[in-house]
């Protein structure tokens, strides 16, 4: 699924701020190399169905199993494992008595490295054969089943076995310092990273599943269809504490939805939901709904935080103008886009504005094979939009009591031409502390 930098940071996938990113809210990952991984996998979502539905089908087996889930292997684990590769130490001689006696003497640091590392080569073995043992199943997709088998074969070494199975918390003898040491050192070396590579991935996979267990997510089902459907029944934004759920409906019939309502009334929330929800679901993922049905997307464009570039001497209008030229440009190519847009042409006159608008949605909703959720304050060229079938009309409510402003945050049918920009200037004071001046 083909997502660019604009629409990353529009969706709030990855932020600066973490705490406010999607990335960071379902990151449960062990180590840093699972977090590496699951960096990869946010940043290529899928664009065929058959690796969604096996990441679907990886990640239910983890959830299964998650009670039993290894906890041998940690990020200090892997730094250990890393380091003692990294490290120049002076060669391990093999296990004989007087030489083993002779190295612990005479290189006293390199010998304590040594003894330290093996108990943390001793988790990882134990880990990586549990991992085995849980997962390698042959109803496992092929995905995940070439890594497991790869780790067994990895792992059928004697010497690797009895390291696996020594007691855990027994402290080394000499002679298993050395007999084990050599050997990693000057065996394993490749075997241990690649081991490591595969735990990293499913490092990412886990991350992936405890999210989905841990936050009620549901699996969405996918359908084959030449031309783009989303439908989905109570979905919400993931990265809001109390979110507001909503039912989302959009097919070829009504392939653009035409949102309006006040400041503050939830319209950019709801079209940043539905983004974020179609890309979680794109990386075989659980999605915030309690059901959900969609098409394979080919790409996912937002217009939502377009900003003016002073270095460039280009203004917010000119660079609104190009997102959507580049975004024509993009999805005039018969493939299924969900197309985002927000407050079209804000950087210019109402006039001006409200043209423009009119323009560009008479041409969007030719392109059958694209879905669009389009949000405007301008609700005036609604009116002249009614006489297409395929535009379905939306607004969010909102209600004045007291000069207080409530907002449902619900959806309802028609379009809104509320103006509460004044209230709300009155509301924080600020006419108060104009007329004080």
């Amino acid at each position: 699924m083909e997502l660019d930098n604009t629409t990353y940071n529009d969706l709030s996938v990855f932020q600066h701020e973490e705490e406010f990113s999607i990335f960071h809210r379902l990151c449960f990952t062990r180590t840093s190399q699972g977090r590496d991984w699951l960096l990869r996998y946010f940043s290529n979502p899928f664009s065929e169905l058959k690796p969604i539905l096996e990441t679907q089908q990886i990640l239910r087996s983890i959830i299964t199993h998650m009670d039993a889930w290894p906890t041998e292997i940690s990020n200090g684990t892997l730094m250990v494992i890393e380091r003692f590769y990294e490290s120049a130490i002076d060669s391990i001689p093999n296990d004989n008595l007087i030489q083993a006696f002779t190295y612990k003497i005479l290189n006293s640091a390199d010998y304590s490295l040594v003894r330290y590392s093996l108990t943390h080569f001793s988790d990882f073995l134990k880990g990586m054969h549990q991992l085995v043992q849980l997962l390698d199943k042959d109803e496992a997709p092929l995905m995940i089943r070439s890594f497991l088998r790869r780790t067994a074969d990895l792992l059928r070494r004697e010497e690797l076995m009895e390291l696996r199975d020594h007691e855990r918390g027994k402290p080394f003898t000499i002679q298993q310092t050395m007999h084990f040491g050599r050997y990693v050192r000057d065996h394993f070396k490749s075997q241990a990273h690649e081991l490591i590579a595969i735990y990293s991935r499913i490092d990412a996979w886990y991350s992936m599943a405890v999210a989905t267990q841990k936050m009620n997510l549901v699996f969405p089902e996918f359908f084959d269809s030449e031309i783009p459907h989303v439908e989905a029944s109570q979905l919400y934004h993931i990265l809001l504490p109390t979110p507001t759920p909503y039912d989302v409906r959009l097919s070829p019939d009504n392939n653009f939805l035409f949102l309006t309502g006040a400041n503050m009334a939830g319209k950019s929330t709801f079209i940043k939901a539905v983004g974020s929800t179609v890309f979680l679901a794109h990386l075989g993922m659980g999605v915030p709904a309690q059901s959900m049905r969609l098409t394979l997307f080919h790409g996912l464009l937002s217009n939502i935080n377009v900003v003016d570039n002073i270095i460039k001497g280009e203004s917010y209008f000119f660079n609104e103008v190009q997102r959507i030229k580049n975004t024509i440009t993009k999805i005039n190519d018969g493939r299924k886009w969900l197309v985002l847009i927000d407050e079209l042409f804000k950087g210019t006159n109402v006039q001006d504005a409200m043209k423009c608008s009119s323009v560009v949605i008479e041409g969007l909703i030719k392109i059958k094979s694209s879905l669009f959720i389009l949000s405007t304050h301008l609700y005036e060229i609604g009116d002249e939009l009614k006489k297409h079938p395929n535009i379905s009309f939306r607004f969010f409510e909102t209600s004045v009591k007291d000069d207080q402003l409530e907002f449902s945050y619900q959806l309802r049918e028609g379009i809104s031409n509320d103006r509460l920009g004044y209230l709300i200037l009155k509301r924080e004071k600020v006419v108060d502390m104009l007329e004080k001046l």
